[in-house]
């Protein structure tokens, strides 16, 4: 009875937490068609021309442009520094290695009111002014922690006997670094890289600390939604989850593609 039981229960409770996971993504969906006035709290009819188009609402476009550069940005500058500390943390030892540890941590576990906050006073102290600069160094602190944890991870799991064979076969460090490591590396790097620009898009709280009057998409959001978002953001939004839902699947099949040849070989 209790084997019946948990064959059901387990897979419904799982279906319920997706669905409920999925909700607002319909919803956005959904209403990314609506023939909206003003608001878009009610649906009033179905209309393509939100999707024709997407830069129909004020500044939706403009704040849009900026959360991708500043996404890109933070992502390459936080990819780059965050990819040479987490090998520089495993393959070499030194003093206060633990207590680099908890630094890089402290990122990932302080709440975003104090990071933000603290990086608003800091910037204040300095004289800067608030704005692209200011929140592209913020959005680099806080993602360059998930680089380094998840291309640490990555570096950990490498066989240090293929560098040893390279060199072995008179490979420079150089020369080794690029043929063998750097390709077993290339997975955990592009990873990280993706994790730093979906938080870097994605952030409100830390943004809102340090940057002024310049717009993101997520301040915009937040602005609107006093009034209603207007339908063009949800068309946006919708874009942005099927462009990752593509990376994702395509990144898969790629994957398994390889799999297949390599058994096949």
């Amino acid at each position: 009875m209790k084997q019946k039981i948990g064959r059901w229960f387990i897979p419904a409770v799982g279906g319920l937490a997706f669905i409920y996971l999925l909700v607002p993504i319909a919803y956005i969906f959904v209403f990314s068609f609506n023939d909206a006035g003003r608001t878009n709290l009610e649906w009033r009819g179905f209309t393509l021309a939100n999707w024709q188009n997407p830069c129909g609402a004020p500044a939706v476009c403009e704040s849009l442009v900026h959360s991708l550069q500043v996404g890109t940005v933070a992502t390459i500058v936080a990819t780059a520094l965050g990819t040479l500390i987490a090998i520089g943390l495993v393959r070499y030892k030194f003093r206060f290695r633990k207590l680099t540890d908890v630094l890089i941590i402290l990122p990932l576990a302080t709440p975003e009111v104090v990071l933000g906050a603290s990086l608003l006073a800091q910037f204040l102290n300095l004289g800067w002014e608030l704005g692209y600069t200011t929140i592209v160094i913020a959005h680099i602190v806080f993602c360059m922690s998930f680089v380094i944890v998840t291309v640490r991870a990555r570096v950990s799991s490498l066989d240090p006997r293929l560098e040893e064979a390279a060199a072995d076969l008179y490979a420079s460090p150089r020369t080794a670094f690029w043929k063998v490591t750097f390709p077993l590396l290339l997975p955990g790097i592009v990873a990280a890289a993706l994790l730093s620009f979906a938080m870097s898009f994605d952030d409100f709280i830390i943004t809102n600390f340090n940057s002024g009057t310049f717009q993101t998409f997520p301040k915009f959001i937040y602005v609107a939604a006093t009034r209603g978002i207007p339908a063009q953001a949800n068309v946006i939004g919708s874009a942005m989850f099927i462009l990752a839902l593509l990376v994702v699947v395509i990144g898969q099949v790629i994957s398994y593609r390889k799999k297949k040849q390599l058994e096949n070989s």
